[in-house]
């Protein structure tokens, strides 16, 4: 008996000793799980960019972002400001508000900004084309003013036009203070939001004509004239890279906003704090070639692509055609299949007119599985205003005499 009850002891507590171990690996089992989810699409990425005080790789297309790292601190961001500075001069180029043959007088206070300049004088003239040539290749903080003063009839109320940009892009880590990146209290940005602005200036296409060439000449025709070297050697260096922007300040170190395009995936690169321009550059390189060997793009819709049809009430048109205004697309690791990816059409309910053109009317959203793994913003393609009295009175009168 003593003996039957000692085994019954013992097989108890190694019952218990078994069931403690059982539980302690399972809870350290999940919370590798738990460690893995938080650092899904970023471990293989852990070491894109060692020495940048702060980073982010991001897909163009879809905005997915792929490695980031302190993405969202407030650091100087030297000449990278002059994206933002580009952002509002294509746009007010594409809404017709300037041209490009469009002259920019140089005032003195442009002419007498130091740093990276093309050399302007009191009074200098230069066409808009030549403009953004000095501001994308040769970052010219004089050129950068000019252009500002163009725009908005002095630098202080670009700035203004920049800080609301920032807002309507809902930036957190944002504040200018000027339009080239000169140091200044309160002007700041973050590796996160360099990257938000320099998506929105990619959709501007002609863009890339002035950031992608790496060389080009000013006053060509003159006695003096400008040779242009494009200050980011990676357009020149890395096969696909067409931009952005650089940039350099003792405060900032080395910044660099990078964009490359290949096999249909345009990936946006930014490093803040760089120690020198070979590793600026070197790891940039890095984080492209991460993204272009890792992902690939599965488009859904191309733009002018038929989606779906809005029924309108009490418009001058019942319905209304929804077609794609840009390519909408979703990023996928490779060796994932499109299997399980599937899109659905959410549209506002009663949707009454007058619409605006532009006006937001629903969502497309896109599964990967019963996951949802993106949302597209869809809007009316054209105005519809309210119909008329005697309209709507056909209409209905028409629909009580039809016979199905």
């Amino acid at each position: 008996m003593f003996r039957r009850g000692t085994i019954l002891r013992k097989i108890r507590i190694l019952t218990l000793v078994l069931c403690m171990a059982v539980s302690v690996l399972g809870a350290a089992a999940g919370a590798s799980a738990e460690e893995k989810a938080k650092s899904t699409g970023n471990t293989a990425a852990a070491d894109l960019a060692p020495n940048a005080r702060s980073a982010i790789l991001m897909d163009a297309g879809t905005g997915t972002i792929i490695y980031e790292k302190n993405s969202h601190d407030k650091l100087p961001p030297a000449s990278i400001t002059k994206i933002m500075t580009m952002l509002l001069t294509v746009e007010a180029l594409d809404e017709g508000r300037l041209q490009l043959t469009d002259m920019v007088r140089t005032s003195e206070y442009a002419a007498s900004m130091g740093g990276s300049q093309i050399f302007l004088e009191p009074g200098e003239e230069m066409s808009v084309d030549e403009m953004l040539k000095g501001i994308a290749m040769a970052s010219g903080n004089d050129a950068s003013v000019a252009m500002a003063e163009k725009i908005a009839g002095s630098e202080s109320a670009f700035v203004d036009m920049m800080n609301s940009k920032a807002e309507e892009l809902g930036l957190k880590d944002t504040h200018f203070a000027n339009c080239n990146g000169l140091p200044a209290e309160n002007h700041y940005s973050s590796a996160h939001d360099i990257a938000v602005i320099s998506r929105e200036l990619l959709k501007h296409e002609r863009i890339i004509k002035y950031t992608g060439s790496y060389q080009d000449y000013l006053r060509k025709d003159t006695e003096k004239p400008f040779w242009l070297v494009n200050t980011n050697k990676l357009v020149r260096f890395y096969t696909g890279a067409d931009g952005l922007k650089t940039g350099y300040t003792s405060e900032a170190k080395f910044c660099l906003s990078a964009t490359a395009s290949r096999d249909g995936l345009r990936a946006v690169a930014v490093v803040l704090g760089e120690p020198n321009t070979k590793t600026r550059n070197s790891e940039v390189s890095g984080m492209f070639d991460y993204l272009f060997s890792q992902y690939k793009v599965h488009t859904i819709y191309k733009p002018g692509d038929a989606i779906g049809t809005l029924k309108i009430e009490k418009g001058v048109k019942k319905e209304l055609p929804i077609t794609a205004k840009e390519t909408y697309s979703v990023l996928l690791k490779k060796g994932v299949t499109q299997e399980g990816i599937r899109n659905e059409v959410v549209l506002q309910k009663d949707i009454k007119a007058p619409v605006a053109a532009d006006q937001s009317i629903g969502k497309l959203v896109v599964y990967q599985g019963t996951n949802v793994i993106k949302e597209y913003e869809l809007k009316a393609g054209e105005a519809v205003p309210k119909a008329g009295f005697w309209k709507l009175f056909k209409r209905t009168a028409g629909s009580l005499f039809t016979i199905d």
